[in-house]
């Protein structure tokens, strides 16, 4: 086990110039103070959420988060997962169904394509996405994708390029499933060919949207430099107000888990006025979330428990998450375990258990590999308290739902 070489002897000084005791420190910071000591001497290695409770209790701005060495990714498979995109299968839709024009062509003069209809389908497809497995939903995306794009083949004009578009939509919502799925080098490989499929239908937006989608791959990564570097050319001026205000609370996400608040906090409110501005009313399917009705504070709740400011992280989303739609069960899974670990960070340690307690039931109906990281994460918040009764009654819950199924 690597110890961060200065950081226990820069918590320390930080302790004494403010004249506290371990004991105050610990109190604080919802730690032991014994684990405390520990930490200053060397003799364990701090976590992140540690460091990132000890930078707001002392005002240091991130500094000693950023001490620590960088997170060991989740998902070891995402660079190899990124290199397999950029060497095979990009665009292998886009080739095989358009390549040709084979065939009689599709539709006579007076017919029209059913984009509403497969608008209506994917819209179907999303809300059954909040409680089916999402590799159960992977085989009937693919289909559909193909089966659209071959359309597309048959078809010329705005005809043609209004079905390689949705064929995009189906393939962009196949790349989410797929990380849901725990398939990362699949999700990055369908967002490429959503891409493909979308400016050969005359759709460049998707293309700067993708980057909001590799760059959730790197949030779940713990990759803070990445997640902000990759939304970079999604925020400039041209870019449709939605996809700009989604990539902008990205670099929020990034930032926070970077421990840099006021980065985070211009990006909140930047977000939120680029959302503001959204042209919902656009044609086709909303990209993005669409089962929250406030996006940004949601995100924000989110963005002030990794900056450690657990409290008023919980508050927000204790609020925000009431806000959902009941039939929305992962939206409600995945934020709702934020909120438990917002309060047990906070060291009320009952309340936490009791809304994971009510979350967990669900991880079997929406299973997910986004929401079992931050199983996991609860999971290592509460050792901390493991003899606490409440604890106790919930680790059984917490290990079935880490377990991949």
């Amino acid at each position: 086990m690597e110890i961060p070489l200065g950081f226990g002897a820069e918590l320390r000084r930080l302790r004494e110039a403010a004249n506290l005791t371990l004991e105050k420190v610990s109190r604080e910071v919802s730690c032991s103070k014994g684990h405390l000591c520990k930490v200053e001497r060397g003799d364990k290695k701090p976590t992140q959420a540690l460091a990132r409770r000890c930078d707001v209790f002392f005002g240091t701005g991130g500094q000693l988060a950023r001490m620590l060495d960088a997170p060991r990714p989740i998902d070891t498979g995402l660079a190899q997962g990124r290199r397999e995109v950029l060497t095979t299968g990009v665009g292998s839709l886009v080739a095989a169904t358009l390549g040709s024009r084979g065939g009689e062509p599709w539709a006579g003069d007076a017919a029209l394509p059913p984009t509403a209809l497969f608008h209506d389908q994917l819209q179907q497809m999303r809300m059954l996405g909040q409680t089916a497995a999402p590799a159960a939903l992977l085989p009937p995306l693919s289909r559909q994708a193909t089966t659209i794009a071959h359309m597309a083949g048959q078809s010329s004009g705005s005809i043609r390029s209004e079905l390689l578009v949705i064929a995009a939509r189906f393939a962009e919502y196949a790349g989410w499933m797929a990380q849901e799925a725990g398939r990362v080098a699949e999700a990055l490989d369908w967002t490429a060919q959503a891409v493909e499929l979308a400016q050969a239908g005359g759709d460049t937006d998707l293309a700067d949207y993708a980057m909001v989608r590799r760059a959730l791959v790197a949030l779940y990564n713990t990759d803070a430099r990445e997640t902000v570097e990759l939304v970079e050319q999604a925020q400039r001026d041209g870019v449709p107000p939605r996809i700009r205000g989604l990539a902008t609370q990205r670099a929020a996400q990034g930032h926070a888990l970077a421990g840099d608040e006021y980065a985070c906090l211009s990006e909140l409110d930047r977000a939120r006025t680029l959302l503001a501005h959204d042209d919902a009313r656009s044609n086709g399917p909303v990209l993005g979330p669409t089962h929250l009705p406030d996006l940004v504070s949601m995100v924000t709740g989110w963005c002030l428990h990794d900056l450690g400011r657990h409290r008023e992280a919980a508050a927000i989303l204790d609020h925000e998450c009431l806000r959902i739609p009941p039939h929305a069960v992962r939206t409600r899974v995945r934020y709702g375990l934020r909120r438990a670990l917002a309060h047990s960070a906070s060291g009320e340690i009952e309340h936490a258990c009791e809304v994971a307690r009510e979350l967990l039931v669900f991880t079997d109906l929406a299973p997910s590999a986004t929401i079992r990281t931050d199983v996991r994460k609860l999971d290592r918040e509460l050792r901390r308290f493991r003899t606490h009764p409440a604890v106790r009654e919930l680790r059984p819950g917490l290990a079935h739902a880490m377990a991949d199924h």
